[in-house]
Formats: structure tokens, sequence, C-alpha cells
């Protein structure tokens, strides 16, 4: 997320309450902002995803979170860079995803998202559900297009965009990666 590493941290926002989301399944989540004190969960939940799910994520295998990026993916100001992570309601699950987006400076009504899940909880809906929870969070502070790069051959995040009404363009750093963005207005 190009716009996450040039933004820098503000006073948080007036806090958000948690949801509990049941999916597909029966299995029941609980989505809540991510805090400071979610740095070794977030480390550990990106620890372990698979190589190919933290390439999708990052565009690179990265095997764990440096701390530099950890503090960037955990210190959010809940404002300009706005993140949340989902955990299971069960035992050993402690963050199973985390959904974010991050306002561009120059040009506030444009903001980029990225989100993970984790590998034994893809293909639930979790995703689906994320994407549309980003998308009205955003739209209702003032975002008017929602963008992400996505790897070319990650189809599953291009079927999910496509299925959300997104316009999947070329990238601009070429064809590795394809734009989706959400027009939020």
């Amino acid at each position: 997320m190009n716009a996450l590493l040039a933004r820098p941290a503000q006073a948080p926002a007036a806090a958000q309450t948690a949801e509990q989301w049941l999916l597909a399944g029966g299995r029941e989540v609980s989505l809540r902002p991510i805090v400071a004190a979610d740095a070794a969960a977030e480390q550990a939940f990106f620890s372990a995803l698979s190589l190919d799910s933290r390439h999708k994520r990052f565009h690179v295998g990265l095997r764990e979170l440096s701390p530099g990026l950890l503090k960037l993916l955990t210190e959010v100001d809940q404002s300009q860079h706005v993140a949340w992570v989902v955990e299971a309601l069960e035992p050993d699950h402690p963050v199973i995803a985390d959904a974010r987006y991050v306002h561009e400076i120059s040009r506030p009504e444009r903001a980029e998202f990225a989100l993970a899940v984790a590998d034994d909880w893809q293909g639930r809906g979790l995703g689906r559900r994320l994407i549309a929870h980003l998308a009205a969070h955003a739209g209702r502070h003032g975002v008017r297009y929602l963008y992400g790069d996505i790897l070319a051959d990650n189809r599953r995040m291009l079927a999910l965009m496509r299925d959300q009404g997104a316009r999947l363009t070329a990238h601009p750093d070429g064809a590795q990666l394809v734009r989706a963005v959400l027009d939020l207005a």
C-alpha cells in the first residue's frame, strides 16, 4: 500500500465498536478496530499465512513483518488510516483477517485498500464481507474511490472485486498487477 507508507501518525479517531458476524457454516467472528496492542497477534497472523497468501497480500514473499512495518500496520489513527482485525470466537485463533484503507494525502477522496484472510478461513465469504465493510465505511467517511492493486494471477480476488462492481484496469507499473477501483459515489 503506497499511501500507507507516506502517512504520518495522527491522534486516534473516535472509537468504533466491534461487530459480530455469522459466516457460512455457522462460524462466528468478531470484527473490531486494530490497536497497537495487537502487534504480537498481527505478527502471528501474518507469519501463519502461507507464502502464497503473504505474496498475494504484499506482492513479495515476506516471512514476517519487520518492526517498522508492524508498527505501521498496528499503530493507525483510525481516521486517515483505518484498519480492522477479525477474530474467531473460538480458542487458538486470535486474528484470522486484517482489512484496511488509507486515504491518499493529496486526494483524500481516494483511498487504497488491502486485506488478508487466514488460509483456513478463505472461501467462507469473509473477504466479500470485508470488502463490503471497507466500502461502506469509506463511503461514509468521504471516500469516493476505493482502490487496490491485485496480482494479475490472483483470480479469486479479481473475481471478488468484479462481483463487488469494481472496475478492473491495467496497472501503470506493468502487467503483473491489476488495479481494482470501486466507485463509492
